[in-house]
C-alpha cells in the first residue's frame, strides 16, 4: 500500500541572508494529524522555517509541500487558497486595535471568505467560546482584555475556519506561567478537535512538552534531533543537551 504523502514537508531547503545560509538544506516531514515544535536557539531559522511555509518567503532552493505539492506562488487564487487552509497563532497575539474582539476572530471571515457579518459574527462567538472566552468580550476592544484573553482571542480567529494546518509562533512569550499553562491547554484542545496538523516554534520547553506528539531541534539550518518530548531529558545530542540545561 502507497504511503500518503506528508502532510507539510520541507525537502532540502536553503535560506541565505546576506550571504549566509540560515536554512540549510533543511528535510522535515510533518505526518497529518502530529503536532510538531521547532525548538532551537536564537537566530537558527525557525521564524524562517515557519514563513517559507506560510509562503511569506521563497527558499532560495528546495521545496515545501502540502500534502506532496510544491506550495503555489505569491500571487493569484492558489495563494489565496494556501492560505484558506491554515490558521495562525502569531507571537504577541497581533490583534487589530481599531477592531472590536468578534471583528478580530473574524476578520478572514468576513474579508477573505466573503462570510456576511450577522453570519460571521456567530461563527466568531462559537470560537470564542471554543477557547473559553464569554460573549460578554466580543464587542470590546483589544485595549480592554488582558494579555491573556487577548492570546486566545488570537486563537479563535487562528481556528475559526476549522483550518488544515495551524501555525503556532511563540504561542507562550511574554505570559506568566499559570496563563501560559491556560494557552498551551486550549492549543492541545484546539488541534485535537480540529483533527489537524500543527507545527508551532518556541523557546519555552514547557510549552513544547505540553502541546508536541515531536520535537525537532533546529540547529545549524538543519534538524539535528528529533523525538518524543519524552526523549528531551534522555537524549545524548549535545544540542539538545544545552538547549534543556539553557546554554543554547
Amino acid at each position: 500500500m502507497t504511503q500518503p504523502a506528508p502532510k507539510l514537508e520541507w525537502r532540502g531547503v536553503t535560506k541565505r541572508f546576506g550571504g549566509e545560509a540560515v536554512l540549510d538544506r533543511l528535510d522535515l516531514s510533518i505526518e497529518a494529524g502530529r503536532s510538531v515544535v521547532i525548538i532551537g536557539g536564537s537566530g537558527q531559522g525557525k521564524s524562517v522555517t515557519l514563513k517559507l511555509a506560510l509562503g511569506l518567503m521563497r527558499p532560495d532552493s528546495g521545496q515545501v509541500l502540502l500534502d506532496g505539492k510544491p506550495l503555489p506562488g505569491f500571487a493569484g487564487g492558489a495563494q489565496r487558497r494556501l492560505f484558506a487552509r491554515a490558521g495562525v497563532l502569531f507571537q504577541g497575539a497581533a490583534l487589530f486595535d481599531s477592531l472590536t474582539v468578534w471583528e478580530n476572530v473574524a476578520f478572514r471571515l468576513i474579508n477573505a471568505d466573503g462570510v456576511p457579518r450577522a453570519r460571521a459574527r456567530i461563527r466568531a462567538l462559537a470560537a470564542l467560546d471554543q477557547v473559553h472566552l464569554p460573549a460578554t468580550v466580543a464587542d470590546l476592544y483589544p485595549s480592554e482584555l488582558s494579555g491573556g484573553m487577548q492570546k486566545r482571542a488570537a486563537l479563535a480567529r487562528a481556528v475559526v475556519a476549522d483550518p488544515e494546518v495551524l501555525f503556532f509562533d511563540e504561542p507562550t512569550t511574554g505570559l506568566d506561567p499559570v496563563t501560559a499553562s491556560t494557552i498551551n491547554a486550549l492549543i492541545v484542545d484546539q488541534v485535537k478537535r480540529l483533527g489537524c496538523t500543527a507545527v508551532s516554534i518556541t523557546h519555552d520547553l514547557a510549552s513544547a512538552r505540553t502541546i508536541a506528539d515531536e520535537i525537532a531541534m533546529l540547529h545549524g539550518g538543519r534538524i539535528v534531533w528529533r523525538g518524543r518530548p519524552g526523549d528531551l531529558d534522555k537524549t545524548d545530542n549535545p544540542q539538545v543537551r544545552r538547549f534543556v540545561a539553557g546554554g543554547a
